[in-house]
């Protein structure tokens, strides 16, 4: 029974959030903050910051990733949020979570845009914080 509940839920392609993909900050200098955490935490960092890797328990063949991205303080990226953070979850099923967010109210700020690492979308929250939902290839 338990593994029948395992394959069911591997089998789920709901429209929902599956993890997180990442976190962005404002700081005044990115390239100063990439090399504190390089030489006072062991990331290893890169332009973009640093990437953290894990296996999927259900499912160990997939690895996740998990982005740490400092950005440049007052980046228009996090617009129209007036937020120092934002958050990138990952998930499924994009498309059809767009249409629900949207039948809910919810504010969609773009369209989705696909990369060969995946699509992405962006939307607010009740709070105006501006969040990223990532679905990866």
């Amino acid at each position: 029974m338990k593994n029948d509940k395992k394959k069911s839920s591997t089998n789920d392609l709901s429209p929902k959030v599956t993890g997180i993909g990442g976190i962005f900050f404002f700081t005044e200098n990115p390239k100063e903050t990439r090399e504190w955490y390089t030489k006072n935490l062991g990331l290893d960092t890169n332009d973009w910051g640093s990437t953290f890797k894990t296996r999927n328990i259900d499912n160990p063949e997939q690895i996740n990733s998990l982005q740490w991205s400092p950005f440049k303080s007052g980046s228009e990226y996090f617009s129209p949020s007036k937020k120092e953070f934002m958050i990138n979850y990952t998930v499924q099923n994009i498309e059809a979570l767009v249409e629900k967010l949207k039948e809910n109210g919810v504010t969609v700020v773009d369209e989705i845009t696909s990369y060969d690492y995946g699509k992405f979308v962006h939307i607010m929250d009740a709070d105006g914080n501006k969040i990223e939902l990532w679905e990866p290839c």
